[in-house]
């Protein structure tokens, strides 16, 4: 698909990828509808954008509730004038070890419902719905083809203190390929990127140690920019031909 026939909805367009994801499509003209709990990071987004080619609109959206989605879609596809393509970006982190001993005193202790709850509510769950709303939206007005972008990430493969969002992000690649047969009948196809290390606002808010592990461990000898994420998702939409695959976009890292 050209990017400037894009009318394409972005979930976690406040900040970081999501972000620079929506400016490089309303630099290429496309019409762009983001949603974000951050309501003056989606005012700043939308102020950044003017003079684009194309346009971005905004609207608060909590991809874990299913009725912010239910509202959230069809005034994207009203806004925009149109419908046919999806990024799912929005992500959290609530890292932990499943089972961990306190070095001062010794307690063992365990991830929290919470912690696995508020990631997989996001991360897994609010991406499923988010995806079933847009395709159902894109069926109901007979709108072909379309395209959506799973943004899964490296630690799908697995990685310390991250069960929850390591769980949901392989989920996500997992689904990539289910959904890339079920939405056929559509003209829908299905990609996944996964990101190695970022640098986002997410990412910096990562404790420190561990971060220049990881940065220490990329054969590229760099942390990733949402430039080189935007490359791999512009791929995505634009090659008709793939489908129901993940791209990994990671320097070369390991976890």
């Amino acid at each position: 698909m050209k990017l400037s026939d894009l009318f394409v909805i972005i979930s976690g367009g406040a900040q970081g990828m999501g972000r620079h994801f929506a400016l490089r499509l309303a630099d290429a003209g496309a019409r762009v509808a983001i949603g974000d709990v951050n309501e003056a990071g989606l005012e700043e987004t939308v102020s950044l954008a003017k003079g684009s080619a194309g346009k971005v609109f905004a609207r608060k959206l909590n991809v874990a509730d299913e009725a912010d989605i239910a509202a959230f879609v069809p005034w994207a596809h009203a806004t925009m004038g149109g419908l046919n393509a999806l990024i799912n970006n929005a992500g959290i982190l609530r890292d932990g070890l499943l089972v961990k001993r306190d070095k001062q005193t010794g307690e063992v202790r365990g991830l929290t419902k919470e912690q696995w709850d508020s990631v997989i509510a996001v991360n897994l769950t609010g991406a499923t719905f988010l995806a079933r709303d847009v395709v159902m939206s894109m069926a109901t007005a007979g709108t072909r083809p379309g395209v959506i972008v799973n943004m899964s990430s490296i630690a799908r493969h697995g990685n310390r203190g991250q069960s929850n969002y390591s769980a949901a992000k392989a989920a996500l690649v997992a689904n990539t390929r289910t959904w890339s047969l079920e939405f056929a009948p559509f003209g829908i196809r299905v990609g996944a990127i996964a990101p190695g290390m970022i640098e986002t606002p997410m990412t910096q808010g990562m404790n420190q140690k561990a971060r220049d592990q990881l940065v220490a461990n990329i054969p590229v000898a760099r942390i990733g920019v949402p430039e080189d994420i935007w490359l791999g998702v512009k791929f995505v939409l634009e090659c008709d031909y793939f489908n129901g695959r993940c791209i990994d976009i990671d320097g070369g890292l390991s976890m």
